[in-house]
């Protein structure tokens, strides 16, 4: 029943099938060919998803896209450029600041890819960036948007593993900032060694600037906000996602009054079908976990990877190869429901802290959305830049490693995961 349940799942995900399908039907076959009952697949299917931490997602995936239709993101380009854009490789530096701000209101690696790639993507080309270059960029880049909090992705963790989410966020906030800077590195590298960007004249003056600061002080204000709130107990981070919700709305119908009922309705439209596709990938991956989990395949496979060593530091390295190489093939919410109930008890035989686990599990899946072959960010970049998906592997690359750099120092200095969210009696 084991290798029917995985082996169904990963043929039907070679086959191209959509992500749910290729979840879903093992799960029903194994679950109708184990006898497990099939009046089971109803409950077990609502109680994946009837979750009270969960409303948050279609919350903030609704917020992200309000902020972005009322062009908070290009205000906060604006403003950013002028800091540091006029130099050689300014967009670059840019394009990576912007995607980690805008990550701590998304929350979602590919909503960030999408929201700074169709603004710097051709403004980078423009500037004589490659479209490779520019795409990888920015899909590396939105990709710490599942790090920085508010993340989906950690209340997706919090949620399975019973972690506080407001401790998985303040987690996350250190190592989110680590993996931006990591990407720099070989960002600024780039973009000199081949000449992109060039010094560029222009109104750079510090009223100029003051300007610029005056017209997206309020989307620079918005993750103050939720994250300021959330951290002094104020509320809850379903909780938050509402305030984010409305200042959203606030800024789209009163501040920048950028927004329509009009445009209103087809956000709500493409707020709704985004949050279908992920809860239903959540309902779905939650059947399969309880499938694995009842006929035994989950405890055997945990068993397997501790008996690979009885040190620590060889499980937690073999446990990150195996996450990594899902994360290339699968989406973040996919791998922490199919692998989470496996790693559960080897997390509690070595003691190791879920809050720190969750943030390097995350990390780790980051640069997974990056990451050939699969590489849902890279996807929606090159979709962008009207390019082929080959045509970003030279320039990704380089970000790959640096942020596996970055994920090393994660692992090996716990500390900076768990200091702010200590400091704040989190944990």
């Amino acid at each position: 029943m084991g290798v029917l349940l995985f082996l169904g799942f990963f043929a039907l995900l070679l086959l191209g099938a959509p992500i749910a399908i290729a979840i879903g039907v093992p799960t029903f076959l194994v679950i109708w060919a184990a006898e497990l009952g099939t009046p089971v697949i109803a409950p077990n299917f609502f109680a994946g998803i009837a979750k009270f931490p969960l409303l948050a997602i279609p919350l903030f995936i609704l917020a992200g896209f309000i902020l972005e239709r009322c062009g908070i993101s290009l205000r906060i380009i604006r403003f950013a450029n002028l800091l540091v854009g006029r130099r050689r490789g300014g967009l670059a530096i840019v394009a990576i600041g912007v995607c980690v701000f805008f990550g701590g209101v998304s929350g979602s690696g590919p909503a960030d890819a999408a929201a700074i790639g169709a603004i710097l993507i051709p403004a980078m080309y423009a500037q004589g960036y490659s479209k490779g270059y520019s795409a990888a960029l920015i899909a590396s880049a939105g990709s710490t948007a599942i790090i920085v909090p508010p993340s989906i992705a950690l209340i997706i963790y919090g949620a399975i593993t019973n972690t506080s989410v407001p401790a998985l966020f303040a987690a996350g906030a250190i190592p989110g900032f680590i993996a931006g800077l990591s990407l720099l590195i070989p960002a600024i590298w780039i973009a000199r060694k081949k000449g992109y960007g060039s010094e560029q004249e222009g109104d750079d003056t510090d009223e100029s600037i003051w300007q610029a600061f005056k017209e997206s002080f309020w989307g620079l204000l918005a993750p103050v906000i939720i994250l300021g709130g959330l951290y002094g107990g104020i509320f809850t981070p379903t909780e938050a996602a509402v305030v984010a919700v409305f200042y959203s709305l606030l800024l789209g119908f009163v501040i920048y009054r950028s927004l329509s009922l009009k445009s209103a309705y087809q956000i709500l439209v493409d707020a709704s079908q985004a949050s279908a596709i992920v809860m239903l990938i959540v309902a779905f991956a939650g059947l399969f976990s309880w499938a694995g989990s009842t006929i035994g395949i989950l405890d055997s496979l945990a068993n397997m990877l501790m008996g690979v060593s009885d040190n620590e530091w060889v499980v937690l390295i073999a446990i990150q190869l195996l996450i990594f190489i899902g994360g290339m093939l699968i989406d973040a919410i996919s791998i922490f429901y199919i692998f989470l109930p496996i790693f559960l008890p080897i997390m509690s035989h070595f003691g190791w802290d879920p809050v720190w686990f969750g943030v390097v599990m995350t990390l780790n899946l980051a640069i997974g959305q990056f990451t050939p072959p699969v590489a849902v960010n890279l996807y929606v970049t090159t979709q962008l830049a009207n390019i082929r998906l080959e045509e970003t592997f030279k320039a990704v690359w380089p970000m790959v490693v640096a942020m596996l750099i970055a994920l090393m120092v994660v692992i090996m200095f716990p500390q900076l995961s768990l200091f702010i969210p200590t400091i704040l009696g989190l944990i």
